[in-house]
């Protein structure tokens, strides 16, 4: 079983204030160092327990690639030690270890063996390797005429022909088509069911909430938070925002699952509610039932614009719907102070059986990355139950009309 042990791990590069101060350290290092250090990545810590699903989230630069390069060894650290049990498989940067002026099937033998492979399993392994890449004849010709998604699908069949102790991926997967995408996901889920731990860096908010069991976000080079994949991603999603004069809170609500709210408070919620089409408050909601999401907001400043929006998420915080008022062109302009707006928003619950939350979101344009006033996540939750439908599986609920002609 792979296990992975992190501590107090850093890594910096040295800086020179000239060209010439590299050489006269060099020469002279009696005089002291003539250096600064630039730091990358400063007292990481943390452990991937056997089967466990880690994902890595942070912005560019918060140093999840450098992370994942001290992890795996391709980079020393400055402080601190990894230590990890098993056998892995790393899938970090874009067709690493191909060499471009050799065949796909050449560069599978060279990396193959790169990875601990001896020629004879890789000979062995090398149909299934080809079927999963689905790249045809463009196996025997040089990786130079390969598109980045073809480099994608060879170094992926290659990482994952054996199913590794600990598999590490890193945004590679990305560059990818989304069949393969899909493909590779459901491998890695396989994975997951026998036993492999992983480490995903991704952005994709919907593949590290589905996969992983806990998710670590990077910010500055430091872990800024580490915790349930949806607390983590609410977090980040607010961090998105313009930072100027926002504050990020996070409190465990009463059923064990975590809250997050952000936001300047220019304006914030008041008061919202489920209600059915006459007016009545809903807890459970019967499947394609219609109801009512009342949204009210109070200004506590003046505001140029104020655009409300709403996100209907499942129980693992996976967005299922979401609009708001700019796209519907039902954005309020020019606000007092103490102005208080009401919005209602009708809609069919289209939704499959299960428990799911409403976010609120106030700001002031399409998004709320330039001027958020206030998003709160987790703002409501209500069941949805099936109480006259046929039985059917899934989120949505799209009844067919069947026919059927012999």
């Amino acid at each position: 079983m792979g296990t992975i042990a992190v501590t107090n791990l850093g890594k910096a590069y040295r800086q020179y204030p000239t060209r010439w101060s590299r050489l006269a350290e060099w020469v002279s290092p009696w005089t002291g160092p003539r250096h600064s250090l630039k730091w990358i990545l400063q007292d990481i810590n943390f452990q991937v327990a056997p089967g466990e699903a880690v994902g890595i989230i942070g912005m560019n630069g918060a140093g999840k690639s450098t992370l994942l390069k001290l992890i795996t060894g391709t980079v020393q650290p400055t402080t601190g030690a990894v230590h990890m049990e098993g056998r892995v498989a790393a899938l970090l940067e874009l067709g690493m270890g191909f060499h471009p002026d050799f065949t796909g099937r050449q560069n599978v033998f060279m990396a193959g063996q790169l990875l601990g492979l001896q020629g004879e399993e890789i000979a062995r392994l090398m149909p299934d390797i080809e079927a999963f890449a689905e790249i045809g004849d463009y196996i025997d010709k040089p990786v130079r005429v390969y598109s980045s998604g073809m480099q994608v699908r060879l170094a992926f069949s290659l990482a994952t022909a054996l199913r590794p102790d600990i598999l590490i991926v890193d945004e590679a997967l990305s560059v990818g088509d989304a069949y393969f995408q899909h493909k590779s996901f459901e491998r890695i889920r396989e994975f997951r069911k026998l036993g492999t731990t992983l480490l995903l860096v991704s952005h994709d908010k919907a593949a590290i909430q589905s996969i992983c069991d806990r998710a670590i976000l990077l910010a500055q080079g430091a872990v800024a938070l580490e915790g349930q994949p949806e607390a983590v991603m609410d977090y980040y999603n607010a961090m998105l925002a313009d930072r100027q004069n926002q504050r990020i809170t996070q409190e465990v609500s009463r059923d064990g699952k975590v809250q997050t709210i952000s936001g300047n408070g220019e304006v914030a919620v008041r008061d919202i509610a489920l209600q059915s089409a006459q007016g009545q408050p809903l807890e459970v909601v019967n499947v394609g039932q219609a109801v009512r999401l009342k949204v009210v907001a109070v200004c506590n400043a003046r505001v140029p614009k104020l655009v409300v929006g709403y996100m209907i998420k499942d129980r693992l915080g996976q967005p299922v719907f979401g609009t708001n008022t700019y796209h519907h062109e039902q954005m309020k302009e020019n606000l007092l102070c103490g102005d208080v707006i009401e919005y209602d928003f009708d809609f069919q619950a289209n939704l499959g059986p299960g428990t799911y939350s409403i976010t609120v979101a106030l700001h002031a344009d399409d998004t709320h990355i330039s001027r958020n006033y206030e998003w709160k996540d987790r703002a409501l939750v209500f069941n949805v139950i099936n109480m006259d439908k046929h039985p059917f599986v899934g989120v949505a609920w799209i009844p067919p009309v069947v026919r059927c002609s012999v």
